[in-house]
This record gives C-alpha cells, structure tokens and sequence, in this order.
C-alpha cells in the first residue's frame, strides 16, 4: 500500500507537470502600456513594432516558462522626401512621420533625424527578470535577425528594452515577431510604465508673466487648522468663492468659506493642499499630477511634481525640491473669471430655485512637451458661492496642423489622506474619503448616483510604502475617469472637451446632514430639478379624452399632461396629420393654461440586427443592459433624434418623458455611421443623447428620464419602485407609498422625483389595486394624493380622468390648493423624523430658513385607532434659535422654547387611519 501510494502521488505530480500550457501573443495584451519616447507601439498579423526607446514592464507573478520571438529591424525603407507624409517637426530638430490610417487617425511611421534623413538604424533589445539582465543582443542593425528564447521559470516581473545606442532613433523601429508567452495559471500582464527622462521646464518669461499675474491677487491668509465658524446649511449666503496667491507668490489658491484647493504653479502645476475649511483638516496626504490624457496611444501627464520623499503626509519644504514629470503638460498661463452657466436653462415654469449657480473660475493654459508642443490643454477649476463644491474639466485644442487622437483621459487624481486602513481584510469594505464625487458623465440606467455612476474610481497607491495595510491596497487615490474611450480625433485647430467632476467634501458622517450637503448640490447646481409641475399621466390621446382632462385640470389647478405610455402619442410620427392633430390638443390645452407633453420608449427596443448596438462579447446584438437596444449612433438612432426634436418643435409640447433612456451600452459595430467602433460609442452615445436634453432644458421642455442624467438637463427620475407593488391592494399602497417617499429622499429632493398612483389597473392587481372609480375609492385617493403633495413629490396619477363626481373634484381642488399655498416648503428639504411601519406614528418635516414658514411637519397614524404622541421635533435645521410659533394646520399658533439641541416637545393627535399636519414660523 506504501508503494502504491507513492506511485499514486508521483503519478498525480507527473500529470500536473504535463498539464496543457497556456500560450499568449504579447499583442494579445494592453500594449498602450508600453512606454516609448516616440508615438506608440503598433500590432499587425502577429508582428509587435516598437520605437527606440522603449520600454515595457509584464508581470508574470511566478506563472510564466518561457518567452519566445524572433527580433529584426524594420526592413520598410522610409524615405524623408515622400510627398504624402504627415510631418511633425520637433524642438531638437528631429521630425516624425506619420501614416494614416483607416480610421482617420495615424500612427508613427518613421523618425527623421537631424540631417532630414531616415537612418538604416541601430538598436539593442534587453531583457530583465526581476532586475537581472538575462538577456542581451548586442548592437544589430537591419538585416540581422535573432531568436530570442529564454526561461522565466519564477520570475515575478519581465522588463523589455529597445535602446536606440548612440546614434540617436531614427530608423529604430524594433518588430518583435510572434512575441509569445507559456504559462500556467495567471496570464502575463503588461503593466504601466513610469515615464522616463527629465521633465520640461519653464522659461524665463513664463515665470516672469506668471509671477507678475499672481501677485495681482489678493493674499490666501486663513490657516488651514481654522474651521468655519458658522453653519452654511443655514446661512449660505455667507459662502463667497475666491481666488487668492499663497503667501509665497508661488501659487494659488480656490477658495470658499468652506473649502480650499491650493495649486502650486512654478515649476509646474500640481495640488499640493485640499482643505475641508469646516473641519480645519487637510485631504490631501500626497502631489501627484492633475490628471493625465492619453494621445495617439501615448500618455500624457496633466502637470505634475515628483519627488515627494513620504507618501503618508506632507511637509511644504517638500515642495520646493520637488520636480516636473516626464512627457507632461507646463503650465504657463492662467485666467481668473466669474463661473458661467453651463446650460441656459429657460426658466419657464415654477421652480424654488430660479438663480443660476454663481462663483469663481480658473483657467489654466498648459503646453504639451516635445510631440505635443503644438497641443494646449486648458485645465478649468471652478469653485462656487453658497456651497463646497469645486468643479474641475479640461479641454485639448489641437493648433499642430495634424490631427491627434485623444484616446483615453482622467480628469481628477488625487491622493486622499485615508479614513482608515486595516492590515487587512477586504479593501472594497476599507471606509473611504468623506467626500462626494460626482461627474456629469453618468449614466447606467437607474435612479440614483450611486447606482449610476461610472467615473469614480479609488485605487491603489503602491508608491505609498508607509501605509498600515500589509499589502498596500488601501483605496486611497482617487481616479475620475471614462470606464472606456472616448477615441475622439480632433482636427487641426479643433477642442476637444471633458466632461466635468463635482467634488464636495462632507462635514460629518451624518446620513442626514450628508443628505442635505447633495440635495443642496442638486438645487444649486442643476437648479432645473427644482421644477415640479403638477401633472397626471393621460392614458389615451383620443380627442374627446384629452379635451376633457385639459378641462379637469384647469378646474383642479393641475398644470400638465403627459400621453402616457400606451396613450396612442408617437412622437416619431411626424407625418402632417399627426403633428396636426396633436399640435391642435397642446393649442387647446395652452388655452387653458396647461402643458402637455407625450412618452417615448428609447433603450429596451429590439429594432434590427443592423441597428441595435453589438455586445462586444459575442459580435451579436442581446445582453446589454436591457437586452437589446438601438445604437443611438447608428442612422436609425441620427434619426430618430431628429424626429422628436421636429415633433415637439411642431407641436409645441413641453414635457418628454423619455424611457429606457440610455444606460450607457457600448456598440462593437463597426458599420454605424456615426461612431468608428467600440472604443468612441458610448461617448457619442452620450453625448448624442445628452445633446437633445440640454437643447429641450434651454427650451422649456420639462424631462422626466429614469436614468441620472440631472447634471445634463434631465429634471426628473422614478423614485424607485417596482412597478408590481402598485398591483397591491390599494390599503397597502398607501404604506408603500410613505415608505417610498421616506427612504428615497435622502440623498435626492423631492422636486427631482416621480412616483405613481394606478387610477386604472397596472401591472396587474385588478379592481383591488385600482383606484376607478374614484368617488367609490376617494379615502385612498385622497390620501394618497396628500402623501404625494406633502413630501413635495408628483406622482404619475395615471388614468383617463382626475375625477368622476363632485365631491371627488372638490378632493382633488383641496389638496392641490392647500399644495400650491405651501409650495416652497413643502418643496424644500425633508428631516426624517420617523419611518412608517405600519404600527405606530410616522411622519416627515420639510425646512427651509430662508422662507416664511421655516417648517411644515406631516403626521401619520396607520392604526385603527386615533392615537397621541409626545413628539420631539427638530427645529435646528429651521435657523430658529430660541422660540418657534407653531400650529396645527390653519388653527391658532403657539409659542414653543427650543432646548439646547433645537428641539421642541410637540404633543400631536392624530386621526385613526389619518393624518396632521403643523406649521413651524
């Protein structure tokens, strides 16, 4: 038995030695990762061409046997004198030729040396495992050609290395043919190299015209341990954003009352402080660049300084020996100017806030270095009154007479000073930086932004040695970036722009309080979803029907009407008889003072194999977000987006609702006309789609979307049911109701969402669930209009008609007059101040300091029997401060004393299966 066991385990260690090996092509990998001084590496039929110098890193992690390639110079004779190159001259008087290609782009062809001719070429290739050189060719010229074939049996990392030797690099374009790797368990992984060299300088007259603009500025002198000493949440008009010098004249400074972001500008640009003024306390733990963009395969740092002796805090004096980056943008203009509204909203209905967003910006004017000379990046920095938020985008003006291609870019990096960071564990649990991060680059197909939120990345920061985690995966570095292109070529003398990334740091880890910080942002910063007409979802679009609702709602005081899905609108008719026969209801309702707008169904849509977008997985259309939907970029989607915009400019409807939107699907098609393939089609998506909304906000079109495209123009999202749920019976509807009304504003307002109430069956659930015919349902109607209109939010009351008796109008006219009285509060923030459970009291509080009625309070009893309660009521965030007049509906006022914390005792009565409601003035 001994021997067979042995036989048995040699038997089993032989057949895991002969287990099958995995081969991968070193094209196979991320080859953007290999670093060269000039242009990008480039891949065709298995051949890998790389331009002296160049460097590449792979990590094997011990899993590699061996690597194999044959090495040769280029045998393409490239002559200087061909009359189709593409040129571009550089600063050491060397030139580049390019090719183009068949996207439109162009790729490095060949480096013209200083005596305007392209050499035969020299170079030697170098192979380093684990530091160790193991291989060497030698010095070779064109015609000779090697096999390379080494072990790496253990090795942890592979460095590769095309030397140009001392004859410079024209005519050094190394192929690497069939380049391969075998392997067992994980495969090869190129990884980043770090860009070599020194960094680029400023001139003399760049620092002598930056030193003279800085000391225009007023001098920065708060200290950075010194915390606001009031509360913005109640007093924001004290929040006034600036732009200031460091003491030092060497930089400067954004700022607010509230926050502070302190950028050095000589040698270069870098952050080198980021204060939470609030809390006196500095996010900042490291420099590192402002971000990067990758430009023709090639990576390009946003400013920058290196050099920083310890990652896990900074010093000052540090800054001063710290140096520029390698192949970054210098910094060597700036312009200081009032923020400008972004989308020039139309402002054509009620909102709560109706000012545009106010503040300072910065305009930083960089330079490329060496190939990218002729490339200016304006890198804009804004900050704002009333609000800690800065925001921060940047725009690529090509002025070379060559086109470039911006493949790739990351707007933001910054390394945080980290809340925690255990020796262990899982990092995706590791707490994070106190700060809300939010681009207007956001889209997933869903209601939240953190759902939908596609940009924020936090990583690792390896060269942060010092940290308490073992292996050094704290998420620490903040990263905003696409998940995916944008592959945009920009022309001679054409900009590209980013998106945007809106940063506000929080004072406390507070759900509520935090929950005030973003919906604070949203009514600043996107004040449209401020608006909150007053609408019903219309489910027939048949004359008579729709005459009839415009009649309703102009007795009520309802103010729009939106042809719900399945109404029978279609709004990519747009024939002459449907534009006039919709043209003539929307006439007839304005003269009756309402709106009316329609429903479109975009995402979700099966249209054909040509046009859906085409999963990247399989080359087939299905398996997308929502399955299958139409690539907006192909001509069907060019299409279709110029049949609403001509509908509504036809009709003169003010309302979309735009379903399914776009949840940012990728299109690997590269047969649509308007993207080139996988890498630019969700950016032209995007911006396809985000282009009718900004165009519709700046046009008074009201936007329901449910997706999170607020920050473009959007106005409106779904709260967040399900749509089975309003297939219960209707008494449990109303408990739902309040539930959803509760938990989903937090971090939104209330303005900015929609919920629903089923007049006619959806979803199933029958006569049980619907609320036809009113007048035998008006208890459940008319509560659950007033829990709607109370939390500020509209519902979707989705029927053929608002009432169907007397008494049943004079429901609906008493709740959307005691609405429209109290419609800035009941519009303003909401304090949780119980959840409903359905077995005691719940209840919600709208406040507003600003505003006559600082609060209004709403009280439910879901029980069978009428109960009192003792209450104790939150006042702080009303502004009050000693004594508050408070009363129960419209009845006599009363004066309370608040405690120390801002409370009052509040004893409240409430009906059996009913509901209250106070005043606080």
């Amino acid at each position: 038995m001994y021997l067979k066991s042995i036989l048995m385990a040699g038997l089993l260690g032989l057949s895991g030695a002969l287990a099958a090996q995995d081969v991968v092509q070193m094209d196979e990998l991320d080859v953007a990762k290999i670093w060269q001084e000039y242009g990008s590496p480039f891949t065709h039929d298995g051949v890998l061409e790389l331009q002296a110098r160049s460097v590449a890193k792979v990590k094997l992690g011990g899993h590699a046997e061996r690597f194999e390639a044959q090495i040769r110079l280029s045998e393409e004779v490239v002559s200087a004198d061909e009359a189709d190159w593409m040129v571009q001259p550089l600063v050491d008087g060397t030139k580049l030729l390019f090719r183009q290609t068949e996207e439109g782009g162009k790729r490095l062809a060949g480096v013209v040396g200083k005596d305007g001719k392209v050499a035969k070429g020299s170079v030697r290739f170098i192979l380093k495992a684990d530091g160790k050189e193991v291989y060497n060719s030698g010095v070779f010229s064109r015609g000779a050609t090697f096999h390379v074939n080494i072990s790496l049996k253990g090795v942890q990392l592979l460095e590769m290395e095309v030397d140009p030797t001392d004859d410079g690099a024209s005519g050094d374009c190394l192929c690497l043919i069939s380049p391969r790797f075998t392997y067992q368990g994980s495969r090869p992984e190129l990884v980043d190299v770090s860009a070599l060299g020194e960094g680029p300088k400023q001139s003399a007259e760049i620092v002598k015209r930056l030193t003279a603009k800085v000391n225009q500025l007023p001098v920065y002198d708060a200290l950075l341990s010194e915390r606001t000493p009031f509360d913005w949440l109640l007093t924001p008009e004290k929040v006034k954003a600036g732009v200031y010098r460091t003491a030092d004249g060497k930089g400067l400074v954004v700022a607010n009352e509230l926050v502070s972001r302190t950028f050095r500008i000589m040698p270069n640009l870098a952050t080198v402080d980021y204060t939470n003024r609030m809390l006196g306390e500095s996010l900042l733990r490291a420099v590192s660049s402002e971000g990067a963009i990758w430009i023709d395969g090639k990576k390009w740092q946003i400013g920058g300084l290196a050099g920083q002796p310890e990652r896990g805090y900074l010093k000052p004096e540090w800054v001063e020996a710290m140096q520029t980056m390698p192949e970054s943008f210098l910094v060597e203009d700036f312009e200081v100017k009032p923020v400008e509204e972004g989308i020039h909203w139309a402002r054509s209905r009620w909102a709560l806030n109706k000012k545009a967003p106010t503040g300072k910006e910065i305009v930083f004017t960089m330079r490329g270095d060496k190939a990218m000379k002729e490339v200016i990046v304006k890198l804009h920095v804004a900050v704002y009154d009333g609000i800690p938020v800065v925001r921060k985008w940047f725009e690529v003006e090509n002025t070379s007479g060559l086109p470039i291609t911006v493949d790739h870019f990351q707007v933001e990096e910054l390394a945080f000073a980290e809340p925690e960071s255990p020796s262990g564990g899982d990092p995706s649990t590791f707490l994070l930086p106190n700060i809300h991060v939010e681009s207007d680059y956001n889209c997933k197909g869903s209601f939240t932004e953190k759902e939908t939120d596609i940009t924020e990345h936090w990583v690792e920061d390896p060269a942060y040695t010092s940290q308490r985690n073992y292996l050094l995966q704290t998420p620490c570095v903040l990263q905003v970036t696409p998940p995916i292109g944008p592959d945009q070529q920009v022309a001679s003398g054409e900009t590209f722009r980013s998106f945007s990334v809106y940063e506000m740091p929080f004072d406390s880890f507070d759900r509520e309080r935090k929950g005030l910080f973003t919906r604070r942002f949203y009514r600043t910063i996107a004040p449209w979803t401020t608006e909150n007409p007053i609408f019903m979802h219309l489910t027939s679009s048949e004359p008579d029907v729709v005459r009839r609702a415009v009649d309703q709602c102009a007795e009520t005081g309802y103010e729009m009407i939106i042809l719900s899905f399945g109404s029978g609108a279609d709004a990519e008719d747009i024939s002459e008889a449907n534009i006039a026969k919709f043209k003539a209801l929307v006439d007839y309702a304005k003269s009756k003072g309402i709106e009316m707008g329609c429903y479109s169904l975009l995402a979700s849509r099966w249209i054909s194999d040509e046009v859906d977008v085409i999963n990247p997985k399989t080359g087939k259309r299905g398996g997308m977000t929502f399955g299958s939907s139409p690539c907006l970029c192909s001509d069907w989607g060019y299409e279709y987006f110029q049949k609403i915009k001509t509908f509504f400019e036809q009709t003169g409807m003010t309302c979309f609702e735009h379903d399914g939107s776009y949840p940012g699907d990728v299109c690997a098609s590269t047969k649509h006309a308007h993207h080139k393939g996988l890498e630019d089609s969700q950016w032209n998506q995007f911006h396809k789609i985000t282009d009718l909304y900004h165009w519709m906000c700046e046009n008074g079109i009201y936007l329901n979307v449910p997706d999170f495209y607020f920050l473009n123009g959007s106005t409106k999202t779904s709260i967040g049911y399900r749509e089975v749920n309003w297939s219960l019976p209707r008494e449990r509807q109303l408990i739902h109701t309040r539930q959803l009304n509760y938990d989903c504003t937090w971090e939104r307002i209330p303005s900015s969402l929609w919920s629903f109430v089923p007049l006619v069956e959806y979803h199933g659930g029958g006569a049980a669930a619907t609320l036809e015919p009113l007048s035998e349902h008006l208890y459940e109607y008319k509560t659950l209009m007033f829990q709607n209109y109370g939390a500020g939010i509209q519902a979707c009351y989705r029927g053929p008609r608002l009432y169907d008796t007397e008494e049943t109008k004079e429901a609906v006219q008493e709740i959307i007059s005691w609405y429209k009285k109290y419609r800035r509060i009941l519009n303003s923030d909401i304090i949780h101040l119980r959840k409903p459970d359905a077995r005691d009291w719940d209840g919600i509080m709208h406040v507003n300091p600003q505003e006559k009625e600082k609060a209004l309070a709403l009280f439910f009893n879901p029980t069978d029997q009428e109960i009192t309660r003792t209450i104790s009521l939150p006042l702080y965030y009303t502004g009050l401060k000693e004594k508050a007049k408070i009363r129960e509906q419209e009845k006599a006022e009363q004066t309370y004393t608040l405690d120390c914390n801002g409370h009052v005792k509040l004893e409240v009565k409430i009906p059996a299966r009913g509901y209250t409601w106070y005043v606080v003035e």
